[in-house]
């Protein structure tokens, strides 16, 4: 069992439970941090000390094989495991470089303590740091709380008044920090997972190319070492997606906290001050009270968060009466007395201001409870599974499959909004959906097409396999065996309406044969999976935990895809018994090492700085694009739409288009056929990306296309770099900004202007601004 997640929610209501969250949260990173600290040890003394270079490479390993990572959330993937496996892996090659007694280590200091000192004192460092802030917040918050409310009911009302605003002011401050840096201890708990994992590899690669006999151990690495890199740059990938989504949720918390608490069990929640009768006179104690208006039962928590524990045993009572404390008859404000059936006399309680005392009244009296409303963010438009609905998934499919199969970055690269409203405007328009034989035309742009395609899914009143099956998807990959998920994906599918059911059959035949195709279109099956996951398994309620579990959307699109003709084609299985069960997961860890739709595959290779970051960019933004959607599924599809389960990766580059009289492109430096592909590399840090290049977010149902990019002379930004290979063309980085931008005569090119020189630069590098 994982860490649980930190929900933003909680950082207002600032609960025991939150506050012992944090707390786990807080040690495992104290934890990290001191083996860090002694790793960096242990790899200093390794360089300096070659005579002892033994013991100090098996003390190493010992260090290694011992640290156990602990991930976030109830369930990890397989590529989450096999990074939690990674360093038992190292440990072992290790002891066995132990026996070859080679004495040369270079560049260790590079690729290995710096990385792991600038996470530490860049990372670990600034949450520290942010800790001592919450903290020193929540002292001041707390005292200047008890200071208010120990103001006397006499006071002038100006003074009442003004000493009321500076406690909000205290508390909002208070808010927003605590909100700070609960994301901060998210991030650090999501980057230690490759920012920590890949020094090591780059250092045990050096190990290998400088040892005599290490050859034949580097070779019998080998595939771990490809399996690894994979699974660090997938999570990585996944990372960077719900990071902004995270990022996202947290500022939205900031501006309305009120529409996005967590629908809790409970009527009414929240701390107390309770007058306690002792023989020196009456106190009031800080109690956390929860209600439940069903069972009346009111149940007191005595806690303080600057001691941070409890400061006694709970206590439960029935409620029998609730009144509110006239302000003449107590010195204290936001008073009310509580009569209980369990209990003797009145319980007097104070509020921490009259709107808490009057949710706390409303609750208590028989009055309607104060729940937040779960409203589905998206919106409802007028799209439907009905004929119509059909008939529009079909043609697009139809358009994609005769002219633009091929199309690289199919599904990933957005189109022009104003134009995909257009089109969908026409599809859906009874008239034009009545006839049936009418293709799309040519004058309509594949990424148009596509990017309609999924606008409709989006468009559905729910996600096309509907939220009463989304969390029993997740489940089910969850599997640690591939052949129970796909046993149980099959029979969730069967459990779906018959339409929900028709149209995903439709869908994900149309997306095995793009995967069929994907050394030209450059989408797999694990990219198809990151593009529909969130499409069409999209949560009801956006919380944190919510976007951790997008990986597991995407591997359950792409075992539909890998599947598809025995999950629509076939009836389900009887579920296996727990013997049978047993048997089937033994059987799994002895068999070949996991396929595709055990863990998404996008190859990391690894390349020059620059045009790492251009393919890491390009990644992300087809992460952030899936990570918007949400869906609903599709019928049986024509009999041209063969699937093909062949998954393997190719890259995700933006080509170049060609012009005329020019020399051949060089060959892509991630390109399993360049020679400058290495036995290893440790990838560099992720470049921000812009949030006009993908798909919008869960947030925002709406797909996040650029505009119009026809008028003449706009700036426009480059999405990615590109060497000239022609005096007339322009060399940039990602994030160049160009002026004077307008189309140009050879076709896929446009002309701009950077530093004073004119020049072309390639349409699919940039968006405009």
């Amino acid at each position: 069992m994982g860490l649980p997640a930190l929900e933003f929610s909680d950082c207002c209501l600032d609960s025991p439970h939150f506050r012992e969250t944090l707390k786990s949260h807080e040690a495992e990173l104290d934890k990290t941090n001191k083996f860090i600290k002694e790793l960096i040890k242990d790899g200093k003394s390794l360089i300096s000390a070659l005579k002892n270079l033994s013991s100090a490479k098996r003390k190493f390993a010992d260090s290694l094989n011992e640290f156990k990572f602990q991930c976030i959330g109830d369930a990890e993937t397989d590529d989450e495991m096999c990074i939690a496996r990674s360093l038992q892996e190292f440990a072992t090659v290790l002891r066995n470089l132990e026996d070859e007694r080679s004495r040369m280590i270079e560049n260790a200091s590079e690729v290995l303590i710096t990385p792991l000192e600038k996470f530490r004192k860049e990372q670990i460092g600034a949450a520290r740091e942010a800790k001592k802030k919450y903290d020193k917040e929540t002292e001041k918050y707390c005292g200047i709380l008890e200071k208010h409310l120990n103001l006397s009911s006499k006071k002038k009302e100006a003074q009442l008044q003004e000493a009321d605003s500076q406690v909000d002011l205290v508390r909002q401050h208070f808010y927003e920090v605590s909100l700070e840096y609960v994301f901060k201890v998210q991030e650090v708990q999501e980057r230690k997972m490759f920012e920590f994992v890949e020094p090591l590899l780059a250092f045990l690669q050096g190990l290998f190319t400088f040892y005599h006999h290490g050859y034949e151990l580097a070779k019998d690495f080998g595939d771990f070492k490809t399996q690894l890199t994979i699974s660090i740059q997938n999570t990585r990938n996944r990372f960077e997606g719900t990071r902004s989504e995270v990022e996202s949720l947290m500022k939205k918390m900031k501006e309305n906290p009120l529409e996005h608490k967590t629908i809790s069990p409970y009527t009414m929640e929240g701390y107390l001050y309770v007058q306690e009768k002792r023989h020196f006179g009456t106190s009031w104690v800080k109690h956390y009270c929860t209600y439940q208006r069903d069972s009346k039962q009111i149940t007191m928590v005595p806690f303080d968060q600057k001691s941070g524990g409890k400061g006694g045993e709970d206590e439960s009572i029935t409620l029998k009466s609730c009144t509110r404390r006239k302000t003449d008859s107590i010195e204290k404000r936001f008073c009310f007395d509580v009569e209980a059936v369990d209990r003797p006399g009145v319980i007097t309680m104070q509020a921490l201001s009259e709107e808490d005392r009057r949710l706390w009244m409303e609750a208590m009296d028989g009055r309607e409870p104060v729940y937040n409303s779960n409203k589905d963010s998206q919106n409802e438009g007028t799209a439907q599974l009905d004929s119509i609905g059909f008939s529009i998934i079909r043609k697009c499919i139809h358009a994609v499959e005769t002219r633009g199969i091929n199309e690289q970055g199919l599904y990933r690269i957005v189109g022009v909004n104003s134009r995909v409203q257009k089109l969908l405007s026409v599809l859906m328009d009874p008239k034009a959906a009545s006839e049936t034989d009418t293709d799309i035309c040519a004058e309509w742009e594949i990424k148009t097409v596509t990017s309609a395609l999924k606008t409709y899914l989006r468009m559905l009143p729910g996600p096309l396999m509907m939220y009463q099956f989304q969390r029993s998807f997740i489940k089910a990959a969850k599997l640690e065996n591939q052949e129970t998920r796909v046993s149980e994906i099959h029979s969730l599918v069967h459990r779906l309406p018959e339409k929900n059911r028709q149209m995903l059959q439709l869908l994900m035949n149309h997306l095995a044969n793009v995967a069929n195709n994907h050394k030209q279109n450059l989408m797999t099956v694990a990219n198809l999976g990151v593009v529909f996951g969130p499409t069409l398994l999209r949560p009801q309620e956006e919380t944190v935990a919510a976007i951790m579990d997008i990986k597991f959307q995407n591997i359950v699109i792409e075992i539909l895809i890998e599947n598809h003709e025995k999950i629509f084609n076939t009836v389900p299985d009887v579920p296996l018994t727990n013997a049978q069960l047993h048997l089937s997961r033994k059987k799994s860890s002895d068999s070949k090492p996991p396929s595709c739709s055990e863990r998404p595959l996008t190859l990391f290779h690894a390349v020059p700085s620059t045009e790492k970051q251009e393919q890491r960019n390009s990644i992300i933004n087809s992460s952030l694009e899936s990570v918007s959607s949400s869906a609903n599924s599709i019928p049986n599809s024509s009999s041209s739409l063969q699937p093909n389960m062949n998954s393997s990766d190719p890259n995700l580059d933006v080509v170049k288009p060609t012009r005329p009289n020019s020399l051949p492109p060089n060959p892509s430096p991630t390109s399993p056929l360049s020679p400058s592909w290495p036995m290893f590399s440790a990838p560099s840090s992720p470049m921000p990306t812009s949030s006009t290049s993908s798909d919008s977010s869960p947030a925002r149902p709406e797909e996040a296309v650029r505009e119009d990019s026809s008028t003449p002379f706009r700036k426009a930004k480059a999405l990615y770099a590109c060497k000239a290979e022609h005096d007339s063309e322009l060399s940039f980085t990602a994030g160049t900004v160009f002026d004077n931008v307008h189309p140009s005569q050879e076709p896929g090119w446009l002309e701009g202007t950077l530093n004073g020189k004119t020049g072309l630069i390639p349409e699919n590098y940039v968006e405009f601004l």
